[in-house]
């Protein structure tokens, strides 16, 4: 069985034991985490799609750890003016193990 939920802005296809990388939720590391924005939930011949959701459906998971990415270098080069600006960037993150779905 599979889901599709959408948390962050993005939407994510999971099962159960994934380990899913998704924007930073505010929850500490080993907490419970649910999903109530699920957008289809079921298996290969056996489908539920919602409009826009599901109802009664959510997905489990347990926040496993919080952190940044790798650094992004960003470089903006100006020609002819000799001016050059260097920025860097780490996305924040939780890493989120899938424990169960519920149709």
């Amino acid at each position: 069985m599979y889901a599709v939920i959408v948390t962050g802005g993005k939407q994510y296809r999971v099962q159960e034991g994934d380990t899913i990388y998704i924007e930073k939720l505010s929850v500490e590391d080993g907490a419970a985490v649910s999903f109530d924005q699920v957008l289809a939930v079921g298996e290969d011949g056996n489908m539920k799609f919602g409009t826009p959701v599901v109802e009664g459906a959510a997905v489990e998971g347990k926040a496993v750890k919080t952190g940044k990415g790798k650094k992004l270098n960003i470089i903006t080069y100006r020609p002819k003016k000799g001016s050059m600006v260097r920025k860097g960037h780490r996305q924040p993150f939780t890493k989120v193990e899938i424990t169960s779905i519920k149709a």
